[in-house]
């Protein structure tokens, strides 16, 4: 089994998506069974998007994600592990029950977490800005941006029924998650 993400593909705008299409492609040449689990971005990502001001910040424009939990691609990949045979050289993407704007999700958080949250759409020259300053290598800040630029190209807003057809329950909501999830986003309660 190849743990993958959504949409991917040799012409893909999220350049870590077009390194698992590679990978997928090398899995498929080299092994007799595989199965690859695609997943849409994580939902316990959404806190660490946001600044300390309250903002997410990215050039997503209204692009949306089905954003998933690890929660569920676990119980997915467990389930498939567990079926031997039957998931062999299949291809499933795991994602959260509806997808969101980034102004939709911080919507969200802002109700979870009783602060007011929101999104500004970043030019992608702005995104590249905002990011050097942490001083990753640019091949880390060109998957942090291009991210944000597969959101607005539509390549994240992808819902499946792969939750439900597996494990016979719904996928979780993103407002369901972090709820139960306080510690993922508990500081930017006290952020100023």
């Amino acid at each position: 089994m190849y743990l993958s993400f959504v949409g991917a593909a040799p012409d893909a705008t999220f350049t870590l998506a077009r390194q698992h299409y590679a990978t997928e492609q090398a899995i498929d040449a080299a092994v007799p069974h595989w199965t690859s689990l695609r997943s849409n971005l994580y939902a316990d990502f959404v806190p660490y998007l946001t600044g300390k001001d309250g903002v997410i910040r990215g050039p997503a424009g209204s692009g949306k994600v089905g954003w998933a939990t690890r929660d569920d691609i676990a119980d997915v990949a467990v389930a498939v592990i567990m079926a031997g045979d039957e998931h062999d050289h299949q291809i499933y993407t795991t994602t959260g029950a509806r997808a969101l704007t980034l102004d939709e999700t911080a919507a969200v958080l802002s109700e979870v977490i009783g602060r007011a949250i929101t999104y500004h759409d970043e030019t992608i020259d702005e995104a590249w800005e905002s990011r050097r300053q942490f001083g990753a290598p640019d091949w880390e800040v060109e998957g942090w941006v291009t991210s944000y630029a597969a959101i607005a190209n539509g390549e994240m807003n992808v819902v499946t029924d792969t939750v439900q057809r597996i494990l016979g329950r719904p996928a979780a909501e993103l407002d369901a998650f972090l709820r139960a999830n306080p510690d993922l986003w508990q500081n930017l309660v006290t952020a100023t």
